[in-house]
Protein backbone atom coordinates (compact mmCIF):
# COMPACT_ATOMS: atom_id res chain seq x y z
CA UNK A 1 0.00 0.00 0.00
CA UNK A 2 1.47 3.37 -0.97
CA UNK A 3 0.96 6.58 0.91
CA UNK A 4 0.90 10.22 -0.23
CA UNK A 5 4.56 10.69 0.69
CA UNK A 6 5.55 7.88 -1.71
CA UNK A 7 3.60 9.53 -4.51
CA UNK A 8 5.33 12.86 -3.98
CA UNK A 9 8.78 11.28 -4.04
CA UNK A 10 8.38 9.58 -7.41
CA UNK A 11 9.12 10.97 -10.84
CA UNK A 12 6.40 11.13 -13.43
CA UNK A 13 7.86 8.77 -15.97
CA UNK A 14 6.55 8.10 -19.49
CA UNK A 15 2.83 7.49 -19.19
CA UNK A 16 1.88 7.87 -22.84
CA UNK A 17 3.62 8.66 -26.09
CA UNK A 18 2.11 11.98 -27.14
CA UNK A 19 3.68 11.52 -30.58
CA UNK A 20 2.01 8.21 -31.40
CA UNK A 21 0.48 9.73 -34.53
CA UNK A 22 -3.19 9.26 -33.73
CA UNK A 23 -3.87 12.85 -34.90
CA UNK A 24 -6.99 13.12 -32.78
CA UNK A 25 -8.05 15.77 -30.31
CA UNK A 26 -5.04 17.17 -28.51
CA UNK A 27 -2.59 16.13 -31.22
CA UNK A 28 0.38 18.49 -31.27
CA UNK A 29 -0.33 19.76 -27.75
CA UNK A 30 2.65 20.03 -25.41
CA UNK A 31 2.49 17.32 -22.78
CA UNK A 32 3.88 17.72 -19.28
CA UNK A 33 3.34 14.04 -18.49
CA UNK A 34 7.07 13.29 -18.57
CA UNK A 35 8.09 16.27 -16.46
CA UNK A 36 8.68 16.31 -12.73
CA UNK A 37 9.54 19.15 -10.38
CA UNK A 38 12.45 18.67 -8.01
CA UNK A 39 12.88 21.10 -5.13
CA UNK A 40 16.49 21.79 -4.18
CA UNK A 41 16.84 23.29 -0.72
CA UNK A 42 20.49 24.23 -0.11
CA UNK A 43 19.62 25.49 3.38
CA UNK A 44 18.54 22.03 4.53
CA UNK A 45 20.93 20.14 2.22
CA UNK A 46 18.15 18.24 0.49
CA UNK A 47 16.46 17.67 -2.84
CA UNK A 48 13.10 15.99 -3.35
CA UNK A 49 10.27 15.64 -5.86
CA UNK A 50 7.24 17.82 -5.19
CA UNK A 51 4.77 17.43 -8.04
CA UNK A 52 2.60 20.22 -6.59
CA UNK A 53 5.20 22.67 -7.94
CA UNK A 54 3.83 21.92 -11.41
CA UNK A 55 0.80 23.98 -10.34
CA UNK A 56 2.71 26.48 -8.15
CA UNK A 57 1.40 24.71 -5.02
CA UNK A 58 4.55 23.10 -3.61
CA UNK A 59 5.12 23.18 0.12
CA UNK A 60 7.60 26.04 -0.21
CA UNK A 61 5.22 28.09 -2.38
CA UNK A 62 2.23 28.06 -0.05
CA UNK A 63 1.08 30.79 2.36
CA UNK A 64 3.24 33.62 1.03
CA UNK A 65 2.57 36.73 -1.02
CA UNK A 66 4.49 36.62 -4.31
CA UNK A 67 6.45 39.39 -5.96
CA UNK A 68 8.48 39.46 -9.16
CA UNK A 69 10.87 42.03 -7.65
CA UNK A 70 13.78 40.24 -5.98
CA UNK A 71 14.72 43.25 -3.82
CA UNK A 72 11.34 43.02 -2.06
CA UNK A 73 12.49 39.78 -0.41
CA UNK A 74 15.91 40.71 1.03
CA UNK A 75 15.85 38.01 3.74
CA UNK A 76 14.52 35.21 1.55
CA UNK A 77 15.87 31.68 1.75
CA UNK A 78 17.03 30.32 -1.60
CA UNK A 79 15.25 27.37 -3.19
CA UNK A 80 15.34 25.97 -6.70
CA UNK A 81 12.50 24.37 -8.58
CA UNK A 82 14.18 22.14 -11.12
CA UNK A 83 12.09 21.06 -14.09
CA UNK A 84 13.23 17.55 -15.02
CA UNK A 85 12.02 15.93 -18.22
CA UNK A 86 12.38 12.19 -18.77
CA UNK A 87 12.49 10.45 -22.15
CA UNK A 88 12.96 6.88 -23.30
CA UNK A 89 15.14 5.30 -25.96
CA UNK A 90 15.61 1.66 -26.84
CA UNK A 91 18.26 1.55 -24.08
CA UNK A 92 15.89 2.85 -21.41
CA UNK A 93 14.73 6.00 -19.62
CA UNK A 94 17.00 9.00 -19.06
CA UNK A 95 16.92 12.58 -17.80
CA UNK A 96 16.60 14.49 -21.07
CA UNK A 97 16.05 18.08 -19.96
CA UNK A 98 16.91 19.77 -16.67
CA UNK A 99 16.36 23.48 -16.00
CA UNK A 100 16.42 25.26 -12.62
CA UNK A 101 14.34 28.25 -11.54
CA UNK A 102 15.14 30.36 -8.51
CA UNK A 103 12.74 31.10 -5.66
CA UNK A 104 13.36 33.19 -2.53
CA UNK A 105 11.04 32.68 0.44
CA UNK A 106 10.85 34.78 3.60
CA UNK A 107 8.49 32.77 5.84
CA UNK A 108 8.68 35.22 8.71
CA UNK A 109 7.37 38.10 6.57
CA UNK A 110 5.22 35.86 4.34
CA UNK A 111 6.87 37.24 1.19
CA UNK A 112 8.45 35.38 -1.70
CA UNK A 113 10.11 36.08 -5.03
CA UNK A 114 9.48 34.19 -8.24
CA UNK A 115 9.78 35.49 -11.80
CA UNK A 116 7.13 33.52 -13.68
CA UNK A 117 8.38 34.23 -17.23
CA UNK A 118 11.69 32.63 -16.23
CA UNK A 119 9.93 29.56 -14.79
CA UNK A 120 7.94 29.13 -18.00
CA UNK A 121 11.07 29.54 -20.12
CA UNK A 122 12.89 26.94 -18.02
CA UNK A 123 9.98 24.48 -18.19
CA UNK A 124 9.92 24.85 -21.96
CA UNK A 125 13.70 24.41 -22.17
CA UNK A 126 13.50 21.23 -20.12
CA UNK A 127 10.77 19.89 -22.41
CA UNK A 128 13.07 20.56 -25.36
CA UNK A 129 15.86 18.53 -23.75
CA UNK A 130 18.05 21.44 -22.72
CA UNK A 131 20.24 21.66 -19.63
CA UNK A 132 20.09 25.01 -17.81
CA UNK A 133 21.77 24.77 -14.42
CA UNK A 134 24.84 26.99 -14.80
CA UNK A 135 23.17 29.80 -12.81
CA UNK A 136 22.81 27.56 -9.74
CA UNK A 137 25.32 27.76 -6.90
CA UNK A 138 27.81 24.88 -6.63
CA UNK A 139 26.23 23.40 -3.50
CA UNK A 140 22.74 23.31 -5.07
CA UNK A 141 24.07 21.72 -8.26
CA UNK A 142 25.76 19.00 -6.19
CA UNK A 143 22.54 18.34 -4.25
CA UNK A 144 20.66 17.98 -7.54
CA UNK A 145 23.33 15.73 -9.07
CA UNK A 146 23.36 13.46 -6.03
CA UNK A 147 19.57 13.29 -5.99
CA UNK A 148 19.19 12.43 -9.68
CA UNK A 149 22.03 9.92 -9.57
CA UNK A 150 20.70 8.19 -6.44
CA UNK A 151 17.07 8.28 -7.55
CA UNK A 152 17.77 6.02 -10.53
CA UNK A 153 21.35 5.08 -11.34
CA UNK A 154 20.42 3.66 -14.75
CA UNK A 155 18.58 6.82 -15.79
CA UNK A 156 21.60 8.86 -14.67
CA UNK A 157 24.01 6.66 -16.65
CA UNK A 158 21.89 6.99 -19.82
CA UNK A 159 21.68 10.78 -19.48
CA UNK A 160 23.79 13.14 -21.57
CA UNK A 161 27.41 13.94 -20.84
CA UNK A 162 26.36 17.61 -20.91
CA UNK A 163 24.04 17.09 -17.93
CA UNK A 164 26.66 15.17 -15.97
CA UNK A 165 29.32 17.80 -16.70
CA UNK A 166 27.05 20.77 -15.84
CA UNK A 167 26.07 19.24 -12.51
CA UNK A 168 29.66 18.31 -11.67
CA UNK A 169 31.07 21.86 -11.91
Amino acid sequence: MSNDKDKKNAFTIIKDDSTDGHGGYGGGVISLENMSSVIVDPNENEAYVDMDAMHARSKIERRVKWTHVKEEVPNGKLYWIVWVNVERTEKGKFYSGVAASEILVDRENKRAYKFMPEHIKHMESSLKGKVMVDHMDDHSRKLLKDYLENFDKEMWELSSDELKEELSK
